[in-house]
């Protein structure tokens, strides 16, 4: 059945946004009034047809491409784990797929999310498997996403992989949201820093020193260097934008060649402070993705394919393929993650622990959220030690600020007296 994407005015007057279901535009239009919605905008996402209703129907033929789908909006990890979560506890209830998937329809209520699941209930209903449903959406469900839930098709234990597929949505929501809650102040306190300085040096500090060139004396160098300053931000700031909008692009260039991508991720590991931050970042994604696919009943080879591309580091993926043939050729999964010399020792330990016992996945899940708390641990001193600096510079431009008024002050009623 097509997909319509949809603007319409609800009889409130406010101005609506979503998609809908139909056999032709026309039923779909008759649908949303209904609803006592008015379109004035559809387009066909399955049929390419684009129908705009302002007084007069008009129809023109466009591509049906996810690219389109811009307007209405992204979709975030937070979505995905809750529309995840919904799903499997409609399956644990014992409701069809199909029947299921017509369900989170209505439980949805980001329009892209809705547009996707409802091309994967036609794929479905077209003898689709739901993981190559899913393939289809790669900017709303990931590979790691679509692999775990065709393992949970091909076992029979779909709805334990779907609530496995949630925990670790929702693990990744409330991460980021730690992590962006415990940057937000020290970024807004640079921000603010920023333009108190910029401020002072473009309004405030000029018609101080319009003061001192009246008088005609000799100003001590230090006040030199502020008015200098202070003149060549006036005259050039938007030289200045345009060189720091340069470099930027000039960095997104470079990181976007394979050489330069290696470089950088290879720096940020190496970088102070940051870089043990990165890499526990990316052990805790390696261990909680790898335990996982392992608990979904992937195989060993299947799993590690899937990790190396979530890991999000080209040096540690690099160091996957070697991983992966030291385990196809026999040997148990701690050599090589030994020999690959960029995983701590603590995840080699509990690995060979887990591969001792016969529980590695559960070994895996364990270093993945002690490796959490230590992230959530770090950033914490991080922000602690990121203040203080922030106050410090502040401090410093401030005591340079009065030191250049004040001298030249000095030195005026000297010459007075």
């Amino acid at each position: 059945m097509p997909v319509f994407e949809y603007k319409a005015i609800a009889k409130s007057g406010k101005m609506t946004k979503g998609v809908i279901d139909a056999d032709s535009a026309a039923a779909a239009r008759r649908k949303l009034r209904e609803q006592e919605l008015f379109p004035t905008h559809m387009v066909a996402e399955t049929g390419g047809a684009d129908v705009r209703t302002s007084g007069k129907e008009k129809a023109a033929a466009r591509p049906s491409t996810e690219k389109r789908s811009w307007f209405i909006g992204r979709v975030s990890v937070r979505d995905v784990a809750l529309l995840t979560r919904q799903f499997a506890v409609l399956l644990q209830a014992g409701m069809p797929l199909i029947e299921a998937l017509t369900a989170l329809l209505d439980q949805t209520p980001k329009p892209r999310l809705k547009k996707a699941v409802y091309d994967i209930r036609d794929k479905v209903k077209a003898g689709s498997t739901l993981a190559d449903a899913l393939a289809r959406h790669p900017k709303v469900f990931s590979q790691l996403y679509c692999n775990m839930v065709g393992a949970g098709e091909s076992s029979g234990a779909l709805e334990g992989v779907l609530v496995r597929l949630a925990d670790i949505e929702e693990q990744q929501a409330k991460l980021r949201a730690r992590l962006f809650s415990m940057m937000v102040y020290p970024v807004f306190m640079a921000l603010f820093a920023l333009a108190v300085i910029t401020f002072m040096m473009l309004f405030i500090v000029p018609r101080i020193t319009q003061i001192f060139e009246k008088q005609k004396a000799e100003l001590p160098q230090i006040t030199k260097v502020l008015v200098a300053s202070s003149r060549f931000i006036g005259s050039y700031w938007w030289l200045i934008l345009l060189a720091g909008f340069g470099l930027f692009t000039l960095w997104r260039l470079w990181v976007g060649t394979a050489s330069g991508r290696m470089k950088w991720d290879r720096f940020k590991l190496d970088m102070p402070l940051y870089g043990n931050l990165h890499n526990k970042l990316i052990t805790a994604r390696f261990a909680r993705t790898l335990g996982t696919m392992l608990q979904s009943g992937l195989s060993m080879m299947k799993a590690l394919d899937v990790v190396k591309t979530v890991v999000g580091n080209r040096v540690i993926e690099e160091t996957m393929a070697d991983i992966k043939a030291g385990v196809r050729r026999g040997k148990d999964l701690a050599q090589p993650l030994r020999e690959a010399g960029v995983f701590s020792p603590m995840l080699i330990h509990m690995v060979e622990l887990g591969q001792r016992s016969g529980e590695i996945e559960g070994m895996l899940i364990k270093v993945a959220d002690t490796y959490d708390d230590d992230v959530q641990m770090a950033v914490d001193a991080l922000v602690s030690l990121l203040e203080p600096i922030i106050i410090i510079v502040m401090g410093v431009f401030v005591g340079f600020l009065v030191l250049s008024i004040l001298l030249p002050i000095l030195n005026m009623s000297r010459n007075i007296r």
